[in-house]
Parts: C-alpha cells; structure tokens; sequence
C-alpha cells in the first residue's frame, strides 16, 4: 500500500469518526426536522445542503491556500477563527429558537373564558396561536430556519481536511489533492445523512412526544447542547 492509498484510507476514516463525534453534525438537523413536522425526506434535503455548503467552505479556502502558496499555520488559524465564529452563532440560534419555542408553547396553552349574554352563561376554550397554526403551518411562513442553519454550516469548518490531508496532498500531485477532498467530502456527507436517518427513524419508533406543545422549545435546547459541546469541547 503506498501514501497515496494509505492518505485516501486515513482520510475517509477521520470524516466519519468527526462527523459522529461531532454531534451538531445531525443532531441539530434531527431536532429541526422533528420541532417543524418536516418529514425524513425534508430533513435529509436540508442536511445534505448544509452539509455541502460545510464541506465546500473548507475546500474552497484550502485550494485558494494552497494555490498562494500559503503556509499551513494561516490556513489553520483561517479555520479556527471559522470554527469559533460558526459555534457562537450555532449557540445564538439555539437560544433565540428555544426563547421563540417558550413564546409559543405559551400561545398554545388553552384556557377558558366565561361569557355572560343576559341570563345565558357560557364559556369556551381557546390558545393564542394565531388562527390556530399547526406547527407545519408555522414552518411554511418561517422559511428562515434552514436558512439560518445553511449559513451557520457554511461558516463551520472541516478542521481536519486542510492539515492533515488537502495539504500533504498538495505536496504530491494536484490529482491526490482532489482525489483526498473529494473522499472527504463524500464520507462526510453520506455520514451525516445516515446519522439523521438513523436517528429520525428510532425516534419515530420510540413514539417520543417530538411534536407536542414543547417541541421547538426541546429543538431549541438540543441546539444549544450542540453548541456548547462545539464551543467548550470542541466536538
């Protein structure tokens, strides 16, 4: 086995083992896709474009690196000043999205009122969800939420693609340097999907209460885990 082979193996290793280690990877997705009613098929939509756009950032400012002549340590700190700045706003959508799932757990509580007409009395029960929203319906006039996850995956990089393996590449061929960034890139993907369907399936199957009157709050919070392990681990 040459270094070639040897590099191409160590490279579609580390993309899984980070992409499992690394929770926000298809937890957030997961937690998404359940609060919002999306559907397996959806959810998966959602994480292979942000997955793309996650993998694609890394590639592009490792080849324009590269192609300079820059030196490894700046395209690092490049990363590392991407990887902080995507894990606080990870952890800025979370809790915005929780304190906004608190709101409307708090409009879907139901109450009654007492109505007095002459001598009829009489009293009925509502929320305070406007026109009665389902949590579907909420989601078709809030399309900003994938779009706030995209830009957040985008910002976030693959720290381990440039050091150890576009760069190393680099120094062999420009083929290799491809081959590696390509190989990367798709265990990376195909990981991250097979995560969120795993996960989406077994929690259908545990019947958990995913879409009840806490559900964005719940998404909320699991968001926030994500990123405080990003932020305080580096996971």
């Amino acid at each position: 086995m040459n270094d070639a082979q040897i590099l191409l193996i160590t490279a579609s290793s580390i993309a899984f083992i980070h992409t499992v280690v690394g929770a926000d990877h298809y937890l957030v997705f997961v937690a998404m896709g359940k609060a919002r009613s999306w559907g397996l098929a959806k959810t998966l939509q959602v994480t292979l474009a942000c997955g793309i756009g996650h993998v694609m950032g890394s590639m592009i400012i490792g080849a324009i690196g590269i192609l300079m002549g820059a030196q490894l340590a700046s395209l690092v700190e490049i990363e590392g000043l991407r990887g902080n700045l995507a894990g606080w706003a990870l952890l800025a959508f979370g809790l915005v999205y929780f304190a906004w799932g608190i709101k409307q757990a708090g409009r879907s509580y139901k109450h009654s009122h007492v109505h007095i007409h002459d001598d009829l009395i009489h009293d009925h029960e509502h929320d305070h969800h406007k026109e009665h929203l389902h949590v579907h319906d909420a989601d078709a006039a809030n399309p900003i939420t994938p779009w706030a996850i995209f830009i957040i995956f985008v910002l976030g990089p693959c720290e381990a693609l440039i050091p150890l393996f576009m760069y190393p590449a680099a120094q062999d061929s420009a083929g290799l340097l491809i081959a590696v960034a390509v190989v990367f890139s798709a265990v990376t993907l195909l990981t991250m999907l097979a995560c969120v369907a795993v996960a989406s399936v077994g929690l259908e199957k545990l019947k958990l209460p995913t879409n009840g009157r806490y559900a964005h709050a719940i998404a909320g919070a699991m968001v926030v885990g994500c990123a405080v392990a990003v932020n305080a681990i580096g996971v």
